[in-house]
């Protein structure tokens, strides 16, 4: 009889142990939440535009250096438009804890970007828009906080800074005329970060659809003598981006 009773303790024991076992294991997702580290893939949608400050004096008619002459008629506008883009790149994530994660998601991305500059004489000056071509290379830090899990779904929101470094910065304008010239950004510049997100679990790897905006910190603008830098203080660069995680 007492056999019996240590027979049925034991047996629920395995059984409760088991079922918190199975409470415990992610299902699906290929392993990726079963390890401290992770490794992944992404492509990405980037929609840029600047942020414009311009100078107490901007809309003044620019002047040729070189004969004291005005070389344009006043500005009436300067504006800038977001452009599309698209970026792929590489995930390494660290987890601190259930709800907790670093990421690294180092990326190439193609995106320009367009400023452009109406006058109120459109005889003398016709609309420009000035494209800034460029490829950068992203250096993301971020820390992803994540909900607790509900099937095969959670949801997330992150935050972090990152570098980026242009590699490709398009054609050169040295030999140019004024009117002609390109407005120039610094290549490396760092930016802040955040985002929503959630995490779906297939079979065999984890899908994570991510939206995110970043603003540039301090001034990208190379400032130059030029019709098309002068008028302008400040650049800043906002950026969206939609992105889709593999790991």
């Amino acid at each position: 009889m007492i056999l019996k009773r240590y027979l049925v303790v034991f047996i629920l024991m395995c059984c409760s142990k088991l079922l918190f076992a199975q409470e415990r294991v992610p299902a699906w997702g290929g392993g990726a939440d079963l390890q401290d580290f992770s490794f992944g893939f992404s492509f990405s949608y980037v929609s840029s535009d600047f942020k414009i400050v311009k100078k107490p004096n901007w809309s003044t008619p620019f002047t040729n250096p070189d004969n004291g002459q005005p070389l344009t008629s006043h500005l009436s506008s300067i504006s800038s438009k977001s452009l599309p883009g698209f970026s792929v790149g590489f995930v390494t994530r660290y987890s601190l804890s259930d709800h907790l994660e670093v990421r690294f998601t180092p990326s190439l991305v193609f995106a320009d970007r367009d400023l452009s500059y109406t006058y109120e004489d459109p005889n003398q000056n016709p609309d420009v828009s000035k494209k800034v071509q460029s490829t950068t290379i992203d250096a993301p830090l971020s820390f992803k906080l994540k909900s607790d899990r509900l099937g095969n779904f959670r949801a997330y929101m992150l935050g972090g800074l990152k570098y980026s470094h242009a590699i490709g910065t398009g054609k050169s304008d040295v030999n140019a005329d004024l009117l002609d010239k390109l407005v120039k950004n610094v290549r490396g510049y760092g930016s802040y970060e955040a985002g929503l997100g959630c995490d779906i679990y297939f079979e065999f790897f984890k899908l994570s659809p991510e939206i995110k905006i970043s603003n540039s910190l301090g001034n990208m603008l190379v400032p130059e003598n030029q019709p098309f830098s002068a008028p302008i203080s400040k650049l800043s660069l906002h950026t969206i981006m939609f992105s889709l995680f593999f790991e």
